[in-house]
């Protein structure tokens, strides 16, 4: 049975995990926090960099020799396999731990199996300790594992009455400035931010992350149908972090990579599968912009190809800021697992609303959420919910 220390470092290991979002990807965030015999703390450590050590081995750097005899508490069960780094369960077995405690186990076919080798080395397991915890601060990349997808979550902005604009198309600024600022946040814990062609053309936005230190750009995405809104200049083609630009199959070429003297950043084109034709493929980190080129679905581009583009690119999270059509569409293709709204007081009483058509016709069908959050920013509520699984 759990002790209180034990609940206390578990909770600590699930903060330093949340340390890494942004970061891993396409790895999981993971926290260790090591104890010694007598039950101090002695290490601590999470996972930072897709590449780079693993949590166990940041903590256990930190401990040193206290950590024989102790006790680790990891957000996800020890790695077992040897990837670009070794396998944390025989680390932590040969610097002498006696006991680990960890949360969710791992359902990575690859990587399962570091409690059994744990347990064959002498070293007392427990599983499940604040397992629902370490699981939603995680969920980007179980979701990824499981599902075969990103975790896609809609952010929107939005009066009391449900409108995203005035009548007269203009939006800025509906939510506050603190709001604003917490969007930034959203898109420095994401992989990819991702826009239709109706937010390029209205907005031109920029979509990198301003104002976090030390943030990794998320990869910036624009669900160009036809390939007529995204034109040489736009704010997306700029070096500030890599973009993705998905087109139809049938679409010609986009007019930015016809421009002429008004030349892009290094691209590539794709095919109709998402796989790159060249090296020259902006992913995750890098810099650069690709094209790639996805089936037609009812309406604009198939979610199911374009989630699958990104995820074969490394990108488990996404943050989707598109406008009411874009978000109807991932509605409708159930790509949607979390939604945050900003909640402005203010009223236009016309305008377009959140959510355009998502294939929802009577009540009966309505997508009815589970709000896991309200809370005030700046002059806003911001309220968040998912969406119950098998939704």
């Amino acid at each position: 049975m759990a002790t209180a220390a034990d609940t206390d470092a578990m909770r600590r290991a699930i903060t330093l995990a949340a340390r890494g979002l942004g970061s891993t990807s396409p790895n999981p965030v993971v926290g260790c926090v090591i104890t010694d015999a007598s039950g101090h703390v002695v290490g601590e450590g999470f996972h930072q960099r897709a590449g780079g050590p693993h949590a166990e081995i940041h903590a256990l750097r930190a401990a040193g020799v206290l950590a024989r005899g102790g006790t680790a508490y990891v957000t996800l069960e020890p790695c077992n396999h040897t990837g670009r780094t070794g396998p944390c369960a025989q680390a932590l077995t040969e610097a002498g731990i006696a006991r680990v405690v960890y949360a969710v186990a791992d359902p990575n076919p690859q990587a399962t199996g570091g409690a059994d080798t744990l347990r064959a080395a002498g070293v007392d397991v427990e599983h499940g300790l604040l397992e629902e915890e370490a699981e939603e601060g995680n969920t980007a990349w179980l979701t990824s594992v499981r599902l075969g997808r990103p975790y896609v979550t809609w952010k929107y902005a939005a009066t009391l009455d449900g409108r995203t604009a005035a009548a007269d198309g203009t939006s800025r600024w509906i939510s506050s400035p603190e709001s604003r600022a917490d969007v930034h946040r959203l898109r420095a814990e994401s992989d990819a931010v991702v826009v239709g062609s109706g937010t390029q053309r209205a907005d031109d936005p920029h979509l990198a992350v301003r104002g976090i230190e030390g943030a990794t750009q998320p990869l910036r995405v624009v669900v160009d149908t036809n390939a007529t809104a995204l034109r040489a200049g736009a704010r997306v083609l700029d070096d500030a972090a890599p973009t993705l630009v998905a087109i139809a199959e049938d679409a010609g070429p986009p007019p930015f990579v016809t421009a002429g003297d008004a030349a892009p950043p290094p691209f590539a084109m794709a095919g109709a599968t998402g796989h790159d034709d060249t090296a020259a493929a902006a992913e995750p980190g890098g810099r650069g912009c690709v094209v790639v080129r996805l089936p037609r679905a009812e309406r604009g581009l198939s979610v199911p190809a374009l989630l699958a583009a990104l995820h074969e690119r490394g990108v488990r999270s996404v943050l989707l800021e598109g406008g009411p059509a874009l978000a109807g569409s991932f509605v409708a293709a159930g790509a949607v697992d979390r939604v945050i709204g900003y909640l402005a007081p203010v009223l236009l009483g016309a305008g377009p609303a959140a959510l355009a058509d998502a294939g929802i016709t009577t009540i009966t069908e309505a997508l009815r959420l589970h709000v896991t959050g309200a809370e005030r920013i700046g002059t806003d509520l911001r309220v968040t919910a998912t969406v119950p699984k098998g939704a």
